[in-house]
């Protein structure tokens, strides 16, 4: 399992996935899910992946190694638009190859999931979430935000504090509580976490942040926020009919 967090706001992008790939009690297997494709002053793409390693790993191999082929890739096509039609048509052929179209497939589940989002030149920023047929559906200002993978546990903190409008600022430490939230009620998804801030039309080359256990801000966040719930809660009232109990 995995979980993976892009949000489009009105001052940029932000991408954020974990690493953990397989977790039980004497195996945990590590693997970058965010892949950048670039060109400096030109495009800005980021891609996350979750799902069957297998399937995510051909789809990526694909779609860089087609960089430095004729036709259309990720460093051509003119719009993000054609971008996330590009990744489902990879996930379609790849799906089409290992499991003959079928997600699930003698107890095997092939599936994989993407969020794809950036800006090229000429258009604003854009996300995408692509789903494991290939189809796929994008992030607006009333719905900025996607998650893949393990996304239950970070989705209330996300849904009560992150609107279109949101600083990347503070959307990042939001990320950053509901990562830890996700880790905290689920041994599949695990430290450390990759993070990278897009700011629009900056078209810089991108640097991702990767957030170990030792990071003294995630450190600092996640008490911060364990101690202030804490504290919000015992100042809640009880109830006045446990009176009567």
């Amino acid at each position: 399992m995995t979980y993976c967090v892009a949000m489009r706001l009105e001052s940029g992008l932000l991408f954020a996935s974990d690493s953990r790939t397989n977790a039980g009690v004497d195996h945990i297997a590590t693997f970058r899910k965010m892949n950048v494709f670039e060109q400096a002053g030109e495009r800005q793409l980021v891609l996350l992946n979750s799902g069957n390693l297998a399937t995510t790993q051909s789809v990526i191999s694909l779609l860089s190694t087609r960089t430095t082929h004729d036709g259309p890739h990720l460093l051509n096509v003119p719009t993000l638009y054609h971008a996330a039609e590009l990744v489902g048509q990879t996930v379609r052929e790849v799906m089409q190859r290992d499991s003959g179209g079928q997600t699930l497939q003698q107890g095997v589940d092939f599936g994989a999931a993407f969020l794809l989002g950036g800006q090229i030149r000429g258009e604003a920023p854009r996300l995408f979430h692509i789903y494991p047929q290939g189809n796929f559906i994008e992030a607006t200002s009333d719905t900025p935000y996607f998650q893949i993978g393990e996304a239950k546990y970070g989705k209330p903190i996300i849904d009560r504090v992150v609107r279109y409008d949101t600083p990347l600022a503070q959307a990042a430490k939001c990320t950053l509580i509901s990562f830890d939230s996700t880790i905290r009620s689920n041994l599949s998804v695990g430290l450390p976490i990759d993070m990278l801030l897009y700011r629009s039309d900056s078209f810089a080359r991108s640097a991702i942040q990767r957030i170990g256990a030792d990071d003294p801000y995630f450190s600092a966040v996640c008490r911060g926020w364990g101690e202030g719930l804490r504290e919000v809660f015992s100042r809640l009232p009880d109830a006045d009919w446990f009176d009567a109990v």
